[in-house]
């Protein structure tokens, strides 16, 4: 897994929708050596991704973690929220192509996924795309830059 740098822990979070789904990707982390940090939640009750997402995407900003992967129901909610920090480019993705792309074309900070809409296996899938994905940088660089606002 190439993106994954030293002393580094991948930075998870979710809400009630995902957390299932992040119990099983922080499983395979674990069964692959992976450190993370987990900023919730911690179980199925109802709850508000903004609590999970903003100390999630603190943690990628400061550099103590990199990267991160958050996930929701829809994907949608929790992506807003991270995209509102200024130094998080969160990326929305139900293939592994797409984690390849928001990797390769967009330097994505943080991957999100759709927990309500794929399947587990396929989650792993796409969080294998992401994290052996390296930024392609050349073209691609001036457009990164441009994303925050200033």
């Amino acid at each position: 897994m190439s993106i994954l740098q030293e002393n580094k822990k991948v930075a998870m979070c979710s809400d009630h929708a995902g957390f299932e789904l992040k119990s099983i990707i922080e499983g395979y982390l674990e069964a692959q050596d992976v450190a993370y940090v987990d900023f919730g939640t911690n179980s199925t009750d109802s709850c508000d991704y903004p609590d999970f997402a903003h100390p999630c995407a603190e943690a990628v900003e400061s550099g103590e973690c990199f990267p991160g992967i958050a996930m929701c129901g829809s994907g949608n909610g929790i992506q807003m929220t991270l995209n509102k920090h200024q130094g998080i480019r969160a990326a929305l993705c139900w293939t592994p192509e797409l984690a390849r792309l928001a990797r390769q074309h967009n330097n994505a900070n943080v991957l999100v996924l759709p927990a309500r809409f794929i399947e587990p296996t396929v989650a792993l899938e796409i969080v294998d795309a992401f994290l052996s994905t390296e930024f392609e940088g050349g073209r691609h660089i001036n457009r990164v830059n441009k994303i925050a606002c200033k």
